[in-house]
């Protein structure tokens, strides 16, 4: 064998190896076969401008479901809209606009839903932030920890009467795997002794799961059902900004193991839609299916318990939940 038909030989090689790789990673990503039709349904998803919240608000939308997208920012929301209307032909989306880290915000958004819709089928809590420098709310919060569990956890309970008037209805929680560096940390919820970024997404992630449990018992009998979900790690644009050197194995990565955005939605549109989760509300999902990997700290029902009150005792403090 000469020198150029090894070199030939063994690039073919590579490429199907590389072919082979991205078949076996891209079978494990679930995807929801539901055809549910949600024609005369009315789903409220947060942060659905961009990235798996609008691939989510997307196939809502193709399902005939009245959908509000709760934007932080009202120009990208309409960007947003039009391209959904555009694609599926459903007129029936609005954009609604709060910041999820003021509970202000949050309080006033809640009003408005509750004056113009009759009825709220599905909630999807999607939006979050993640790696973000310390910055405080001017209402005292820590802005990780008040976009991702107490705007949740707020809008949640202010929305709970007419979900259950609109019977039977659903609330989707978008978690994370990162919960298992989490920890609950009752006396710095509010950043009070110390902050990181890695881990206060991991202790707002865990937070997710303690939520959803709790509210699962809370709502039993309610015909409310709630689900939480790790959507899987989706691939980014942050090789952009990279050294030239790390950008071509980042690359790699994305595209052969990480999920699009569009299959980093296919979890929540699950739980949102599918008939397999009836009856397993407060369960855990990945990749469209019920999962058990959960940490030892994320099922523990006496945390969830105690921080669903703290919650509420600092909500109410700020007046937030009357």
């Amino acid at each position: 064998m000469d020198l150029w038909t090894f070199v030939l030989a063994f690039l073919i090689f590579i490429v199907l190896l590389l072919a082979g790789l991205k078949i076996y990673f891209d079978a494990g990503k679930g995807v929801c076969h539901s055809n549910a039709d949600l024609t005369g349904k009315t789903v409220l998803i947060t942060g659905a401008n961009a990235g798996i919240g609008y691939y989510t608000a997307l196939d809502i939308a193709r399902r005939n479901a009245r959908v509000i997208l709760a934007c932080r920012s009202q120009e990208k929301g309409l960007v947003a809209m039009k391209q959904i209307q555009e694609s599926t032909g459903n007129k029936n989306i609005v954009v609604r606009e709060v910041d999820l880290s003021l509970m202000a915000s949050v309080k006033k958004f809640a009003e408005k839903i509750l004056r113009e819709e009759a009825h709220l089928d599905i909630l999807i809590n999607n939006a979050g932030v993640a790696g973000i420098p310390k910055m405080m709310t001017a209402e005292g919060f820590e802005t990780v920890y008040a976009t991702n569990h107490f705007g949740p956890f707020l809008l949640t309970n202010l929305l709970l009467d007419l979900l259950k008037k609109s019977a039977p209805s659903r609330i989707v929680n978008v978690s994370s795997i990162g919960h298992k560096f989490g920890s609950i940390e009752f006396d710095n919820l509010k950043a009070e002794k110390w902050y990181s970024k890695m881990y206060f997404y991991g202790n707002t992630k865990l937070a997710n799961i303690l939520f959803t449990r709790e509210l699962a018992r809370r709502l039993e009998g309610t015909g409310v059902s709630c689900y939480v979900l790790h959507p899987g790690a989706v691939g980014t644009d942050l090789f952009r900004d990279m050294p030239f050197y790390m950008r071509i194995p980042t690359m790699y990565f994305n595209y052969y193991i990480c999920k699009t955005p569009e299959q980093g939605a296919q979890t929540s549109i699950y739980c949102a839609v599918s008939e397999e989760v009836e009856g397993k509300s407060g369960k855990y999902y990945m990749d469209c299916r019920e999962s058990d990997e959960l940490s030892p700290k994320a099922q523990d029902d006496a945390v969830a318990k105690k921080l669903w009150e703290i919650s509420e005792f600092y909500l109410n403090e700020g007046g937030f939940l009357h």
